[in-house]
């Protein structure tokens, strides 16, 4: 086991190093694209976590830190995604097929004791990765060429503790702490000038959050099962600085800037770049059988600084359901019966609006958790998959339409460490 984590640990280092997120071009507004933190099995299930409660022992849920009464073994996850996204545009009939692989979850969590669960953890929160350039030719025959591209990612550094008050209720905060830079750069060029007029956005982000939880659970005679949990995620505590630079230049032949001369300089400070979050959800089910449930995210939107003018995000909004089925976890004559199949949907109001368009997206989920073949329910590691085809944006007014197919996977290594030995 320890081979295994310590070789886990060098590819993702790899992969933290060699990150490529691929994002639409609506990644060029604010934070670019975020990636919702929600690990394999939560996203197989339409990201349903404000009321989820694993019925297995070997699970952390973050989005909810309240939710993690039943971990009783040490979970370390490793998990990364696949995107695969088609672009249409009107805009001389535009195809695009863009895909990107990257590490989307490093955690680690484990029961500090009955009734307190800790669990810490990396995602990327958001990225900015497009390159576009739109030309056109002047009455004169001038051609004018005007390029937008964007980089960077935002990531995310997580510690969270559940607190189990008494069995049907439980609280608990997780602490965030995002950090990185991201660049929007928009060049103005004519085939008849040498100078390049250049407008970028540099946005310095160093800032924490807390995300507090709570969650009731009820368990009846039957073994059924009714939760309520509910989220908020507020207190941004340092600002965000966005440094904004207009000025005319050329490249050498180096690829360097030369004779750089500033038109505009500018440096905001916002403390609400990362907004404001809610989450209220509920869910019914049977124990280690079966479980349903929905959930609906609020989003409050916040005005920030793009290429020196104010742009506002609007309040959005998240409808969620899913759930997952365990045939029979006590048949291991057949494995697949022991597989936990997940399912799920949801539909999101986004917080752009453009061109007098709302840009909206939602998405079909499915998965399974596939246990190592001699685990048993009381010690499963297991190999999550994860699959979520959807579409985002539209065609009208001279807009994007995005269709994505997202493959997702990861490996939950789970056993009991820490423990005390009660016979020597």
């Amino acid at each position: 086991m320890k081979k295994i984590i310590g070789l886990s640990f060098l590819t993702a280092g790899f992969f933290l190093h060699a990150q490529n997120i691929g994002n639409s071009p609506y990644a060029a507004f604010g934070l670019g694209e975020t990636q919702y933190d929600k690990n394999v099995e939560i996203s197989a299930m339409g990201g349903i976590s404000t009321a989820y409660i694993s019925d297995i022992n070997n699970s952390f849920n973050f989005e909810n830190p309240a939710n993690n009464k039943n971990l009783e073994l040490t979970s370390f996850k490793l998990e990364a995604i696949n995107e695969n996204n088609f672009f249409k545009s009107n805009y001389n009939n535009s195809d695009i097929t863009k895909h990107s692989t990257y590490l989307s979850n490093i955690s680690l969590a484990f029961p500090l004791s009955q009734k307190v669960k800790f669990g810490i953890g990396y995602q990327p929160y958001s990225s900015k990765r497009y390159n576009m350039v739109i030309s056109n030719t002047l009455s004169d025959g001038t051609i004018q060429a005007q390029s937008f591209r964007g980089e960077g990612t935002l990531n995310t550094l997580k510690a969270a503790v559940s607190y189990t008050i008494i069995p049907e209720f439980s609280l608990g905060l997780r602490a965030n702490y995002y950090f990185g830079n991201l660049f929007d750069i928009n060049e103005l060029t004519y085939s008849n000038a040498e100078l390049i007029n250049g407008y970028e956005t540099k946005t310095i982000v160093k800032n924490f959050n807390f995300t507090l939880g709570a969650n009731y659970q009820k368990t009846f005679w039957n073994d059924r099962k009714l939760t309520i949990g509910a989220t908020t995620t507020l207190g941004n505590t340092n600002d965000m600085k966005s440094e904004y630079l207009n000025s005319t230049y050329f490249y050498n032949s180096k690829g360097d800037k030369s004779y750089e001369s500033i038109i505009e300089q500018k440096v905001d400070q916002s403390k609400n770049l990362i907004p404001m979050e809610m989450s209220l959800g509920a869910g019914y089910g049977h124990a280690n059988k079966w479980f349903v449930g929905s959930q609906m995210d609020f989003k409050k939107g916040e005005q920030i600084l793009f290429y020196g003018k104010p742009f506002a995000y609007q309040d959005s909004y998240r409808f969620a359901a899913g759930g997952w089925i365990l045939p029979n976890y006590n048949n291991f004559r057949n494995y697949l019966s022991r597989v936990i199949y997940r399912f799920g949907a949801y539909y999101e109001k986004g917080n752009l609006r453009i061109n007098d368009k709302n840009i909206n997206s939602f998405a079909i989920t499915a998965g399974a958790s596939l246990p190592f073949k001699n685990n048993s329910i009381n010690k499963m590691s297991s190999i999550d998959l994860g699959l979520e085809i959807g579409k985002r944006g539209t065609v009208q007014n001279e807009l994007v339409s995005q269709t994505f197919v997202n493959l997702k996977i990861g490996i939950n290594f789970a056993d009991k460490w820490f423990g005390k030995k009660l016979y020597y």
